[in-house]
């Protein structure tokens, strides 16, 4: 008898976390769609010569302090995609979208969309570009291929 009491207890406590997990993150996705709102409004499309791009934490960014204040403590320690760029006569430190991070070519010129020091898109390329870097393959990947070989099967793609 007391173990069903238990478990009804326990079930009704992953209910109640479930439940708010759900709001908290309802909640933070209408947030995110009004800053998204907010960053179309405001882009605009500028010229600039990517100098750097590295993944780097945000007090060893370069980024300006206010910055720096105003982002959340726990977010602080994690590493952004950093482009160092020169804007007409300004060299700044810019935060770029993932997505768009590895397509961003170093020591060219290039035509960003850009909200404030947040890079949303790399829109013209000056010169060829250069294709986009092959994907580190995973030691599992690795280590059925070497599999595959020693059997002689043909490697999977």
């Amino acid at each position: 008898m007391k173990g069903w009491v238990i478990a009804i207890i326990i079930i009704a406590i992953l209910a109640a976390i479930i439940a708010v997990l759900y709001f908290l993150g309802k909640k933070a996705q209408k947030k995110q769609a009004e800053q998204q709102a907010v960053m179309e409004q405001n882009k605009q499309t500028v010229s600039m010569l990517i100098i750097d791009k590295k993944r780097m934490k945000l007090r060893d960014s370069g980024l300006p302090q206010i910055v720096i204040d105003q982002t959340p403590k726990l977010m602080r320690g994690s590493k952004l995609p950093i482009v160092k760029a020169k804007v007409g006569p300004q060299i700044l430190s810019l935060v770029s979208d993932e997505k768009i991070f590895d397509n961003i070519p170093i020591k060219k010129e290039v035509k960003a969309v850009v909200s404030g020091i947040y890079i949303l898109d790399v829109k013209g390329l000056h010169g060829k570009q250069a294709a986009a870097p092959a994907k580190k393959k995973g030691w599992f990947k690795r280590m059925v291929e070497k599999a595959q070989e020693k059997a002689g099967a043909k490697p999977l793609k």
